[in-house]
């Protein structure tokens, strides 16, 4: 499957997690008796993934002490943004020297749940040739990605509650749907993140949708849980 290499999104606050989140960071705080980071890991792991960088900003050494302590069976190296939070796009160019011979890279936001393939979205993003390959389900949210129905490529974005929108005009052959928080990017889209010290992925993929082919992939039938809310993680627990 070419060089893959893994991303844990892992630097945030947490702030949607407080308490919970006051004295360690989210990627470490335990679903099912198990660290978010843990599962994330093991799911790229079991995946054939065998190297992974992980960011980290909130609580560094904690996490850092965490992957000393623990291998999990893969070559995990830390992109260390406790200077400076780059937000998603930001933090993958931050990480650039890290991932020299990376071919495709595997993103994993750390407090995303799911019973999504990684082996079936790998290989429906080298099938297709795509320079990155987004996994999106049908759910109720507040801000959608806007992709052709037929070609499933990307060409917008609609925030339900102000009803802003941004891309392409709307048209009856689009179709909206709720980004998961795992995505494949492709080396060549990869190179092309800007030099800025901090950027959003959603943005950088609006802009370059009609330059790459960004593509949607489906999977309404797997279980998806955001548990980075309070609201949804306490509920697990009720």
């Amino acid at each position: 499957m070419g060089k893959v290499t893994g991303f844990v999104f892992a630097a945030g606050l947490g702030t949607r997690l407080m308490p919970l989140t006051a004295n360690r960071p989210k990627a470490l705080v335990r679903c099912d008796g198990v660290p978010l980071l843990e599962q994330v890991i093991n799911k790229m792991v079991d995946a054939g993934v065998k190297r992974i960088v992980v960011n980290v900003h909130h609580f560094p050494d904690q996490i850092i002490d965490f992957l000393r302590e623990n291998s999990f069976g893969a070559d995990i190296v830390i992109s260390d943004e406790r200077a400076y939070l780059r937000d998603t796009a930001g933090g993958l160019r931050f990480a650039m020297p890290l991932l020299k011979d990376c071919r495709h890279l595997l993103i994993h936001n750390v407090d995303i749940l799911s019973s999504l393939s990684l082996e079936s979205l790998l290989e429906a993003h080298l099938s297709s040739g795509a320079d990155a390959t987004l996994a999106v389900k049908n759910r109720n949210t507040s801000r959608y990605f806007v992709f052709n129905k037929e070609t499933m490529r990307l060409v917008g974005w609609h925030d339900h509650r102000s009803d802003a929108r941004r891309g392409d005009p709307e048209s009856p052959g689009d179709v909206e749907m709720a980004f998961s928080g795992i995505h494949l990017i492709g080396r060549k889209l990869l190179e092309s993140i800007p030099s800025v010290e901090k950027s959003s992925i959603t943005d950088f993929y609006l802009q370059k949708r009609q330059d790459f082919k960004i593509v949607g992939y489906e999977h309404n039938s797997d279980s998806w849980e955001d548990v980075g809310k309070y609201e949804e993680y306490s509920n697990r627990l009720s």
